[in-house]
C-alpha cells in the first residue's frame, strides 16, 4: 500500500510541477517521494541542455512551493529538494532510455547474471518494451536485460 501512496504522490506532484518547470525552459527529469530514516523527502529533478545551476534550482523551488501547499498532495511533513539529476543520472522513464541510445551506461542488477555478475558497463544499444540492450565497447558482445530486473541503470561519464 505504501508503494502505491508514493507512486500516487509522485504522479500528482509531477502533473502539478511540470508546467511550472517547463515555463522556466527546463525539463522535469523525475519526481521521487521517499522516506529516509524518520524524514520524508520530495525530490524534484530538473534538467536542461548544458545542465542546471543553483539559480535554476532556487527558482523552481520557490515557484512550486506555494502550488504544492495549495494542492496539498502530501499529508506528511516533508523536505522539498530541487536538484539536477547529476552526471551519473539514473535512467528511469522510457524517454530517458530513448534519449540516450548510444551513451555509456552502468548497470547494477538485482541478481547476478551468469558469466557477467551483478554490475557491468557498456553502451546502450536499444530500448524497447522495458528491455535494455547493452553492448561492450568493442560492440562484439551484447546482452539484453529487463529494466525491472535492474537495481539501477545510470549514465556513465555523462558529458553535460
Amino acid at each position: 500500500m505504501a508503494g502505491n501512496k508514493k507512486k500516487g504522490t509522485a504522479s500528482a506532484v509531477w502533473e502539478l510541477v511540470e508546467p511550472i518547470i517547463l515555463s522556466f525552459g527546463l525539463k522535469l527529469w523525475d519526481v521521487r517521494y521517499v522516506k529516509e530514516g524518520a524524514q520524508w523527502y520530495l525530490r524534484v529533478f530538473i534538467d536542461k541542455d548544458g545542465g542546471v545551476d543553483i539559480n535554476d534550482c532556487e527558482n523552481v523551488s520557490r515557484a512550486i512551493d506555494k502550488p504544492l501547499d495549495e494542492l496539498d498532495p502530501i499529508t506528511d511533513n516533508y523536505i522539498l529538494e530541487v536538484s539536477s539529476p547529476g552526471i551519473e543520472r539514473e535512467l528511469i522513464l522510457d524517454a530517458h532510455f530513448e534519449q540516450f541510445i548510444g551513451a555509456d551506461i552502468m548497470v547494477k542488477m538485482i541478481r547476478p547474471i551468469d558469466g557477467i555478475g551483478k554490475e557491468f558497463k557498456g553502451v546502450l544499444k536499444a530500448y524497447e518494451n522495458g528491455e535494455v540492450t547493452i553492448t561492450d565497447h568493442s560492440a562484439e558482445n551484447e546482452i539484453t536485460v529487463s529494466k525491472k530486473d535492474a537495481a539501477y541503470i545510470k549514465l556513465d561519464d555523462f558529458d553535460i
